[in-house]
C-alpha cells in the first residue's frame, strides 16, 4: 500500500497518510478538521536486497568461463610496455 502525502488549507500541516489504492483521498485533517489537498507524491526509493547488483551476477556459467580462459591469455597493456626498456635509436651519418 502506499504513502500518500497530504497538506491542511487552514494549519498548513504537511502529514502522511498509509492508505489502500482504491481508499478514497482524505478530505479533512485530523488535528484541526480543516480542508487537506492530496500532494503529488516523490515516489519511493528503491531497496536493494540479496545478491545481483552486479553485472557478473546474471551472467551464465558460459560466459564467466569464457571470460576467464581470455584474462589468462589477454595482450599486454600498454602499462606494461611501459616497463620495458626503450630500444636505442641508430645514428646515421645523414643530416
Amino acid at each position: 500500500m502506499p504513502t500518500y502525502e497530504y497538506e491542511c488549507k487552514k494549519c498548513d500541516r504537511v502529514f502522511e497518510v498509509f492508505q489502500s489504492i482504491t481508499a478514497a483521498p482524505l478530505r479533512q485533517c485530523p488535528k484541526c478538521k480543516g480542508k487537506v489537498r492530496r500532494l503529488i507524491g516523490r515516489g519511493s526509493g528503491i531497496i536493494f536486497k540479496g545478491s545481483g547488483f552486479y553485472q557478473t551476477d546474471y551472467r551464465s556459467e558460459h560466459y564467466k568461463k569464457r571470460a576467464a580462459e581470455e584474462s589468462k591469455t589477454s595482450v599486454p597493456t600498454p602499462a606494461a610496455d611501459a616497463k620495458k626498456p626503450a630500444a636505442k635509436k641508430e645514428k646515421t651519418g645523414q643530416r
